[in-house]
């Protein structure tokens, strides 16, 4: 993939090294599967505003803003300044996402962040929220690729959020759950909710170059390797993974060929249009 020439946006509050909190024992590893958070099993970092206390306290409110120098952190920049070009092309009245990147656990306006959530969105402040250690426990612990797209998708997919919440999506769907007859017809919404993000991303790879002059864009393998990824963060594959059978009531992201097939949509048609996954409840 093609980043390296690509505009930087500075909408970057960088939280690393800056402290935060995490569980004894640390990290991913030490939670297993189970514990991969809100972009693989949609936890909603809310729950864990009661855990702040055990985990050290809560990180620092706001961190060093603008574009990062170092590579991992030029990428995120690089990256989220593509997809918010994008989306001002394709939704009126766009405002960008603030990401922070931060280190084991950080406040939120959702409640405490850490880093076994995985790269989430909180609509409450309408920042994303990243650990770059999260790429590296994707990669080895469930076989996601380590291409750049493959990265670069699950960041667009967390933007694909935030349009939802810019769109009413979002609210939508939590009026719905509240309404839902149980736990599966809810799962249902969720489901609908989070491959139409998987589509909004496919939606900003196809226009990309379009809005970089090709600074930014895929090569050869790129969205295959975006669709290795989304086939290894299907909610069966995961189930699967632990040792349990699959329960599609259970699902909360939709199963490894959904979340393939709504990534591949969007990519084919470039239109947010065409990612109504809500008709097919």
């Amino acid at each position: 993939m093609r980043w390296q020439g690509g505009r930087r946006g500075g909408n970057i509050d960088d939280r690393r090294g800056m402290g935060g909190g995490t569980i004894a024992g640390g990290g991913i590893g030490a939670l297993v599967l189970a514990a991969i958070g809100y972009f693989v099993f949609g936890i909603d970092p809310q729950t864990t505003t009661q855990l702040a206390s055990q985990f050290g306290g809560v990180g620092a409110s706001e961190g060093r803003q603008g574009s990062p120098t170092d590579q991992a952190g030029a990428f995120v920049d690089v990256i989220g300044s593509n997809i918010d070009d994008v989306w001002k092309t394709r939704l009126q009245g766009y405002q960008p996402p603030t990401v922070t990147l931060y280190e084991q656990g950080t406040s939120t306006g959702c409640g405490f962040g850490q880093s076994a959530m995985g790269p989430f969105y909180c609509p409450t402040d309408r920042h994303v929220y990243l650990d770059l250690a999260f790429w590296s426990d994707l990669e080895t612990q469930l076989g996601a690729s380590s291409a750049d797209f493959a990265r670069a998708y699950v960041i667009a997919h967390e933007y694909g959020h935030h349009v939802q919440t810019l769109t009413g999506a979002s609210q939508q769907v939590q009026a719905a759950q509240q309404r839902a007859s149980g736990q599966a017809e809810a799962n249902r919404y969720s489901v609908a909710l989070e491959l139409q993000a998987d589509c909004y991303a496919g939606v900003w790879a196809r226009n990309a170059a379009l809005v970089s002059n090709g600074e930014v864009a895929l090569e050869a393998g790129d969205l295959e390797a975006g669709m290795q990824t989304a086939s290894a963060i299907g909610d069966d594959t995961l189930q699967r993974r632990q040792g349990g059978s699959v329960q599609p009531d259970g699902f909360t992201h939709g199963s490894s060929a959904q979340r393939v097939e709504w990534l591949r949509r969007g990519y084919e048609s470039g239109d947010p249009a065409s990612c109504d996954t809500f008709a097919a409840l």
